[in-house]
């Protein structure tokens, strides 16, 4: 979780205030020393790794309940000798997380491009699963659960620590999620006291709770503190800590680019991807000992680190601060960055000015500027009294300090000063799942799709105000079957292979300001710049499996000239396609490629062992079928384990038991 690194005393806000703008002046410096020594750096090679979030849990198997282990500080401090020892060939790293149960593991070393490394990612994860298990008590267990069940309830840490009031947790203030189970490293306890400080007040989650026959209408829950009772809503869940966020695991990867231009190109393009891969790892339908009516977490931990004050939410007119902000510090991003991007940057970017016009008179291209500028509208929120006056030349951690507090879906990563790593984006928005297969499913389809993004040259880009809205609807309670998505309908460019040409359909009329085309009837590559006709809904199935309307191909000959398709494409359903010298592919309007047939046509394009190919196909058989509906999301399964229990009584509500049950099954099921 971002800057571990820390020197001196922790500064509180009050403290911390009068450094803000040394640290954003001192952050734009550091970037832009960086970025001028770095931007023409020769072509990186493709790495990429994974991180996957653990919790440790015990286990009262003659009372049935299950609490949370506050022992990740001191597992991650065995789990890390190897690497403080600088011995070589490891086969994982350890990092502890914001929660005191919680550890954080990924590969030893990068994956490098090699496709053969697909058939060890789930194998290295087991390693690592391993490794934890091994240093636990018999009553202890290692699980990649997104959200504890009873995550707030009372005694839901062990030991546990009990909590009479705001007054006992004076870090949080939480009627709910102590202290205690703040990993101790002075980052974490000082992110949560500041951005409650900075705020002005407590964090306040409200998620909406699950309706049963026998929930209380209205729901509301009995709060002992004026000002949680003020916060909660009606028929909401109310939390009230940076735990009930951060205190939750996720799969994230990292991906090393080429160059600085490859880096925006996967950024922009995986972006709208994050809300399809949101819904289908959806895996946190709990929370706090209820049921709610959402599927995954991203609400919950957008406000869990919401520093906004009354102003810059819009609640109040604009005195002390200097923006109305739209989002929390960790949402969705805000703009692309490629070359060809701006036109679908449709929403009101808040930045802040200087800091653009600092970056754009020291070179730096706009969307990159306006991309910096708008992380520049926040405030530091951690500082150490050693840390204040640095060399910008050569250090970069006012700038870390910002950016690795801004937790957007996407992050766009410099290389660090004086360091080998290249340039890289970070995908963030993927729920961790319960067994090492299926992350390894998630993590190996997401590479894949990167590699046939950057291959067949595929353009997904979109307004990013779709984004937003697809972003919010894959949250829902069953949004795999229930929601449609906006989509690109026509990812395939004028530079895309002739290969995928009948996979890719070119029937959209988006705008071309990114530099694709549409072929008209003639042949002629012309543009179109009708932002609204850019994007379809389509249901996640069609997205990640496809949908092909039998089409048929025409040859154009002396016999059969464009006159004659034209008077086709009037008196039927098809529309031209595509385009291949002079065959042209008539197909329905509803068509879409799919991603797994397109990750099928460059598996075919590529060498691939046996061993490694029949370790895809699984991954992709479970991505497919999760679409589909075939296979029920974590969440669903979860949702349903709940509901049909025996203790279960229809009121929402997660007993001890229920919770014990559910995850020695989960438990049952990771180890086959």
């Amino acid at each position: 979780m971002g800057l571990l690194e820390f020197d001196g005393e922790p500064l509180t806000w009050e403290k911390l205030k009068p450094y803000v703008e040394h640290v954003k002046t001192h952050g734009i410096q550091q970037f832009l020393h960086n970025y001028r020594r770095l931007m023409q750096r020769p072509g990186d090679i493709l790495k990429w790794g994974d991180e996957v979030e653990y919790m440790i849990i015990k286990f009262d198997h003659t009372n049935r309940k299950v609490q949370l282990s506050l022992r990740g500080e001191e597992l991650c401090e065995i789990l890390q000798e190897k690497e403080k020892k600088k011995m070589k060939n490891l086969t994982s790293l350890w990092r502890p997380e914001y929660a005191s149960y919680m550890v954080e593991g990924t590969p030893g070393v990068p994956y490098m491009g090699y496709m053969a490394q697909f058939n060890v990612v789930e194998a290295n994860m087991k390693m690592r699963r391993k490794e934890v298990q091994e240093l636990l008590n018999d009553d202890e267990q290692i699980v990649s659960l997104t959200v504890f069940p009873r995550l707030g309830c009372i005694d839901f840490t062990y030991p546990p620590h009990k909590i009479t009031g705001p007054e006992s947790n004076p870090v949080s203030r939480s009627l709910f999620f102590p202290d205690e189970a703040i990993t101790s490293h002075p980052r974490f306890p000082l992110l949560t006291q500041n951005i409650r400080l900075r705020r002005g007040k407590k964090i306040a989650i409200n998620i909406p709770i699950f309706k049963d026959t026998n929930t209380p209408s209205p729901f509301v829950e009995n709060l002992n503190d004026p000002e949680s009772k003020a916060a909660a809503k009606p028929d909401h869940i109310y939390m009230d800590c940076m735990g009930f966020g951060m205190g939750n695991s996720c799969l994230q990867l990292t991906f090393q680019a080429c160059n600085v231009e490859e880096a925006k190109l996967l950024y922009d393009h995986l972006a709208p991807v994050c809300p399809i891969m949101l819904a289908l790892s959806a895996a946190s339908p709990l929370y706090k000992g209820y049921i709610s009516d959402i599927d995954a977490r991203w609400q919950v931990i957008a406000a869990s680190v919401d520093d906004r004050t009354n102003e810059e939410m819009g609640n109040e007119p604009l005195k002390n601060n200097k923006h109305v902000i739209q989002k929390s510090r960790y949402d969705s991003i805000d703009s692309f960055l490629s070359s060809n991007s701006k036109i679908f940057n449709d929403i009101n970017l808040e930045v802040d000015e200087e800091v653009k016009s600092t970056l754009l008179n020291a070179g730096i291209d706009d969307l990159l500027a306006q991309h910096i500028a708008h992380l520049w509208i926040r405030d530091p929120l951690t500082l150490f009294s050693k840390k204040i006056d640095l060399d910008d030349e050569n250090e970069a951690d006012h700038f870390e300090n910002i950016q690795s507090t801004n937790w957007q879906s996407m992050r766009f990563k410099p290389p660090p000063p004086g360091s080998s790593i290249g340039w890289r984006v970070e995908f963030r928005v993927c729920e961790a799942q319960l067994t090492d297969f299926e992350n390894a499913a998630f993590v190996v389809f997401i590479v894949l799709l990167t590699r046939v993004i950057l291959t067949y040259k595929l353009d997904f880009l979109m307004p990013i105000s779709k984004v937003d809205t697809n972003m919010e609807k894959s949250q829902k309670n069953n949004a795999i079957l229930t929601e449609k998505f906006h989509f690109r309908k026509n990812v395939m460019t004028s530079q895309s292979p002739a290969c995928c040409a009948q996979l890719c359909s070119f029937k959209s009329n988006c705008t071309e300001g990114s530099g694709k085309y549409l072929f008209n009837l003639s042949g002629v590559e012309t543009v179109n710049h009708n932002l609204s006709e850019c994007c379809s809904e389509m249901t996640i199935d069609t997205i990640i499996n496809g949908k092909v309307c039998r089409g048929f191909n025409i040859y154009l000959s002396n016999t059969i000239s464009v006159k004659t398709c034209l008077i086709i494409y009037k008196l039927t359903c098809f529309k031209l396609i595509s385009l291949e010298k002079k065959l042209l592919y008539f197909g329905g309007e509803d068509e879409f490629p799919g991603f797994i047939p397109l990750i099928r046509r460059y598996l075919d394009s590529v060498e691939v062992g046996v061993e490694a190919r029949c370790s895809i196909s699984e991954y992709l058989n479970l991505i497919g079928k999760r679409a589909s509906g075939e296979y029920m999301s974590a969440a669903q399964w979860i949702r349903h384990f709940v509901t049909s229990h025996p203790e279960y009584k229809h009121d929402s509500v997660v007993s001890d038991s229920i919770a014990y049950d559910l995850l020695v099954h989960c438990d049952q099921i990771e180890k086959g």
